[in-house]
């Protein structure tokens, strides 16, 4: 091919138009998400149900826990591998088919794994933090904006049975005796 004027600038226009689309496509934003499957989603909601089982909770809150592990779990570079890697274990496993004491079994033996580690301690939080979950459980919330607890709620333990208020025999003479003693130094003491 012969070097020509025409060919210089078809070849800079080129250029140029690559680098513009190049420049356009920012290479830093384009990011893979690991767990952003539907099976992977699945995978994780399972491990999450299997680590705290709770038949009485509705699915909202095992979902938003799904979503918050792999939120975090993509947070940096590290971890996503980290998510990435714990994922394809689980799927190599077949850990989506097992049965829940199989699971659990499953589970045990990956318990200290960073993946095992980042799951739990990002589930136990975001679980038991879903006001959904509170309504389920009972729980009234934090008291100390409307006052605390003293006198909201503080003696309201109506699945406890009811105290039994007898005093012991030996408390009592214990007492009633201590009682006569300290009288009798306070009398001695004023003479």
């Amino acid at each position: 091919m012969k070097f020509t004027r025409r060919n210089f600038l078809l070849g800079t226009a080129s250029s140029t138009a690559l680098i513009k689309m190049w420049a356009a496509l920012n290479v830093a934003e384009a990011k893979i998400v690991a767990g952003s499957s539907n099976k992977e989603r699945k995978l994780l909601d399972k491990m999450v149900r299997t680590l705290y089982p709770h038949n009485t909770f509705p699915n909202g809150p095992y979902d938003r826990t799904t979503e918050d592990v792999i939120n975090k779990g993509n947070a940096d570079a590290g971890k996503m591998l980290m998510m990435r890697d714990g994922l394809r274990d689980l799927e190599k496993n077949s850990f989506g088919d097992l049965s829940f004491n199989e699971a659990t079994k499953y589970l045990k033996s990956i318990e200290g794994s960073p993946f095992f580690n980042h799951v739990r301690g990002t589930s136990v939080v975001t679980l038991y933090n879903d006001k959904e979950v509170w309504d389920v459980l009972g729980y009234e919330g934090a008291s100390f904006d409307k006052g605390g607890y003293v006198n909201r709620g503080f003696n309201d333990l109506d699945w406890l049975p009811e105290p039994r208020i007898e005093e012991h025999p030996d408390h009592a003479n214990f007492f009633v005796a201590t009682q006569n003693k300290l009288a009798a130094k306070q009398t001695n003491a004023n003479q």
